[in-house]
């Protein structure tokens, strides 16, 4: 009896120990699954917070807001002649200045005056004013209204057309100022606020950020201005008013926008105020604004260039040309050097270097930093004085019909046809003797892809002048397919550089 009873407690035993066990088993799978997450938790941070609220500018425009003008300029009278519409002079519709004065119509009757309104801000307490050059060009008569509705004629001292800045004078004393800010420590992301009179509607705010700095602007002749692009809400009437940051300081003077339609559509443009104010301190000074140079013609270096020179990257402004006697000719620079830097400051792009130089004095040495043949050395330039109407460089007159000599067929390197030059046409050319090859005719994809048209003038292979046929296919002799030939072509008055790809005949 007691036999059995053990055997049956046994078996009892036996039946439960695997439930137990069974029982038992979500306890070490919790364990296991918590165990990564407590590892991560370890190993990984919580991201920082980047951007903390949006900001409140009542007291900015409280503060600034007196500062801020409406400009009114008038022009009493007009010829009957018909004056260029905006975008009559060659720039796109899509890219046009935000204020057009109503007197620029396409017609005009004589005695029939015209009247623009801009905007523009006070630098001074005994009443020195800034404002677009553009909205003031021209004007018989200039108003300037404050916002507590005070009403001055404003004499203007001056303005630049190439920087696009004015300078007026009202009489008054203890007027209030807006504070001129720095804008070289402008970032992209910052906040910025223009005030202005979009449309008529004066003491207008707007805010939004700063999308890029040192722009430059194909659409104008603005070279000489790294422009600051905002997508703050801008339209016509804004022009002349302030760009500024959230310390209430002026970064900016509103100048452009880009629009298909003539009215805002996120892309703004506003003058440095470091610019600005260059131009303000001259103009007091000697009445007009004057702007060094060194005397060249730069274009941009796209990879197939950098890889015809040999270059090691697509940095700096490639000199495609030298003003004779000027100052880069003077200091010894090159045709087909690459300028990198000036006074230590790197050059990304050749649109940086005019800004650069421009905004420096005649007379002012400046040290450029150059690769030449591979090789890095600097040159000191005396910057001469920029003449905005005679920067031409040698060769007044484009190519002549006159009929070539028997052509050259090239096209197996590079796609063209070229031909030697006699020598009436070198100088109506304004060519040395023995100085360049015309391109007859473009029978490669590549050498049409890359702008080569016939007509133009191939002075240099790299390098290496070329003054007929044979001098040129004896530069042309060592090219293989795939290889990127550097050619510097003269057209239509000027020099560049053209890469072209060979083996695509």
């Amino acid at each position: 009896m007691r036999h059995r009873i053990f055997i049956n407690v046994m078996a009892l035993a036996a039946l439960i120990a695997p439930l137990m066990a069974c029982a038992r088993l979500p306890e070490p799978v919790v364990q296991v699954a918590a165990a990564p997450v407590s590892t991560v938790a370890m190993t990984q941070s919580a991201a920082p917070q980047l951007v903390s609220g949006l900001p409140d500018f009542t007291q900015l425009v409280e503060q600034v807001g007196p500062a801020v003008v409406n400009i009114e300029a008038t022009t009493k009278e007009q010829s009957a002649s018909r004056r260029p519409a905006p975008g009559d002079d060659g720039i796109p519709d899509a890219f046009r200045r935000f204020f057009g004065p109503d007197f620029q119509a396409p017609e005009m009757p004589r005695g029939r005056g015209g009247r623009s309104m801009g905007s523009g801000f006070l630098i001074s307490e005994d009443g020195y004013v800034l404002t677009n050059h553009h909205v003031v060009n021209g004007a018989d008569e200039v108003k300037v209204r404050m916002a507590d509705r005070r009403e001055f004629t404003a004499r203007i001292v001056g303005s630049d057309q190439q920087y696009d800045v004015a300078l007026l004078k009202i009489d008054g004393k203890n007027l209030p100022v807006i504070r001129i800010g720095d804008s070289s420590k402008l970032k992209p992301g910052q906040w910025a606020v223009a005030i202005g009179s979009p449309f008529g509607l004066e003491h207008s705010v707007t805010a939004g950020i700063v999308s890029a700095i040192g722009r430059s602007n194909p659409y104008t002749d603005q070279r000489y201005v790294p422009f600051i692009q905002t997508d703050v809400a801008i339209n016509r009437g804004n022009s002349g008013g302030p760009l500024l940051n959230t310390q209430g300081e002026v970064i900016g003077i509103n100048s452009q926008i880009f629009s298909a339609s003539g009215g805002y559509m996120g892309i703004s443009f506003a003058i440095p105020i470091d610019l600005a104010m260059n131009a303000v301190n001259q103009i007091k000074q000697t009445g007009r604004v004057s702007r060094g140079q060194i005397g060249v013609m730069v274009g941009p270096i796209s990879a197939d260039v950098a890889k015809g020179f040999g270059l090691p990257d697509s940095k700096g402004a490639l000199v495609n040309d030298l003003v004779a006697g000027g100052a880069a000719a003077k200091a010894g620079l090159e045709i087909g050097d690459v300028i990198r830097s000036v006074n230590g400051t790197e050059v990304v792009s050749a649109s940086d270097l005019p800004p650069m130089i421009g905004a420096m004095a005649p007379g002012v040495s400046v040290t450029l930093s150059v690769l030449r043949d591979g090789r890095a050395r600097d040159v000191t330039v005396v910057l001469g004085e920029l003449n905005e109407g005679g920067q031409a460089v040698a060769g007044t007159t484009r190519p002549s019909s006159a009929s070539p000599a028997v052509p050259a067929d090239v096209g197996a390197v590079l796609g063209i046809r070229v031909a030697d030059l006699d020598v009436a046409t070198r100088r109506q050319l304004g060519l040395k003797d023995n100085e360049g090859v015309r391109i007859t005719a473009i029978s490669g994809n590549t050498a049409r892809e890359a702008g080569l048209v016939p007509g133009m003038v191939i002075l240099q292979v790299g390098r290496t002048p070329v003054g007929s046929v044979n001098a040129l296919n004896q530069q042309l002799r060592h090219v293989k397919k795939d290889d990127v030939v550097m050619l510097l072509v003269r057209h239509r008055d000027s020099n560049t550089f053209v890469a072209v790809k060979a083996g695509d005949a």
